[in-house]
Formats: C-alpha cells, structure tokens, sequence
C-alpha cells in the first residue's frame, strides 16, 4: 500500500485530499499543528466509512517536530510515496508592501516557504525508498509574476505583501527540486488548485474543497511518463497547458 502525507491536512482542500486519496487505496497521514484536533478528525472520518489514516503531528515552522514526524513514517512504512506540501498561511488583505511589517512577512515565509523546505528536506530519504516518489507543493495563481504583470489578468489587483512572493518562491523550489530530482524517478510540481471557498478566504473563491483536491489528486498520482517541474492551475481554462509563472 502506498503511503503520502499531507501537511495542513486537518481541514479544507487537505482534508478533502486526505479523504480522495484514501478513497483510492493510499495509507494517508494527516499533518496537523494540534495532535488532538487531527484524532478527532479521523474518528469522524471512520464513522463516515473511510479507512487508513491517520493524524500525526507535524509544525512545519519546527524541525523538532518534523523529525519526530518522519521518524514515525519511517517505523511504520519504512518509506513514503507521496508527499503534499500543503501547510500554509496568510496575514489577510488588504497588505501594503510599503506598510507590511517585516515580522508579518517573515512569519508567512517560515511556513509558506521554509516549511516546505524543512519538510521536503527531511522526508528525502524516505521518498527516495520509493518506486513512484511524488512531491506536490501546493501552491496559488497569486504566486505567477507573469499573471501579476498582466493588467487584464482578473486577480490582477490582488497584491499581497507575504503570501505572493512567498508562493512565487515556492514555485521556484519547485523548479529546482525537480532539476536537482530530474534523473531519479521523482515527480516534483506545483499545483493550483484554484480559488476555493474555504476558511482561509472567509469562503469568498467560487471553487468547492472538492475541485480543488481532485485536481492535486490528478496531478499527484501520475503516471512514470507524466512531466515534473511544472507549474499547475484549476484556474486556467485549459487545464492541459502548463500554467504561467
């Protein structure tokens, strides 16, 4: 059985994720800040029918707390398949990149952007175990410089001091792991899963939890010949065309 873990998977588009790759088989880890509201999470879940996941606690801010992560997976896979780094945040809007605090940036970096790192980093050696090893980073169209050029471009007013550097900085790790990655068997992309009524945006986007996590879950299971390296959208019309970045 495979295994994947996803960070922030306690509520919203990770825990629809969580939900569709069980569904499909996959032993899932649900990454969570609070250990007990991540159990309580699960239990539910099983009531509802759905097997083979589970909580763990994992801060994607804290190495301590990643390595006890990993050392968990380890003793009971031996291995991970899939990892989506999905843990994020944002300090709201409106945010001016003249008056933004950089205290206010510096935190939605730690997770949006080292986390990721910190994680990807210390969960190498288990995906490298792998047959099919898959890194998803989660990632937003407010992280393209190219969309954010573009006038015409609908979310084109939406500038946001932390989050959109700190995605657009995601979307070049992406591009560099997956270079660093391109001669083993690792699938390393940048997926968008569109704007999606959650909590994060007081459910403001147009997208329901359910869109968003099929598209990572396509983007996630691909096959040995899929691309690796690119850049995602559910908001892009044609969802066969890599997106702008």
């Amino acid at each position: 059985m495979k295994s994947a873990l996803i960070t922030g998977a306690n509520r919203s588009i990770g825990l629809e994720t969580a939900k569709q790759l069980s569904q499909q088989g996959l032993f899932v880890y649900l990454g969570t800040r609070d250990l007990k509201k991540g159990q309580s999470v699960v239990e539910e879940l099983k009531k509802e029918g759905f097997q083979n996941l589970q909580a763990i606690q994992i801060d994607v801010t804290n190495s301590d707390s990643i390595l006890e992560a990993k050392n968990i997976v380890e003793k009971e896979q031996n291995k991970l398949d899939i990892l989506i780094n999905n843990a994020g945040i944002s300090k709201g809007f409106p945010e001016n990149v003249l008056t933004t605090s950089i205290s206010d940036i510096q935190e939605v970096f730690d997770t949006n952007y080292y986390g990721t790192i910190r994680v990807t980093q210390a969960f190498m050696e288990l995906l490298k175990k792998s047959d099919q090893p898959r890194i998803s980073n989660i990632t937003s169209g407010l992280g393209s410089l190219n969309l954010h050029s573009d006038p015409s471009w609908k979310y084109y007013n939406v500038k946001l001091a932390s989050y959109f550097p700190s995605k657009a900085l995601l979307n070049t790790y992406t591009i560099l792991l997956a270079y660093e990655l391109q001669d083993s068997p690792f699938k390393v992309n940048a997926i968008d899963p569109g704007y999606t009524a959650t909590d994060f945006n007081q459910h403001s986007g147009p997208g329901t939890v359910e869109d968003a996590a099929a598209f990572i879950v396509k983007h996630t299971l691909t096959p040995d010949n899929a691309p690796t390296g690119k850049f995602f959208s559910k908001d892009i019309e044609d969802e066969a065309e890599v997106s702008p970045w």
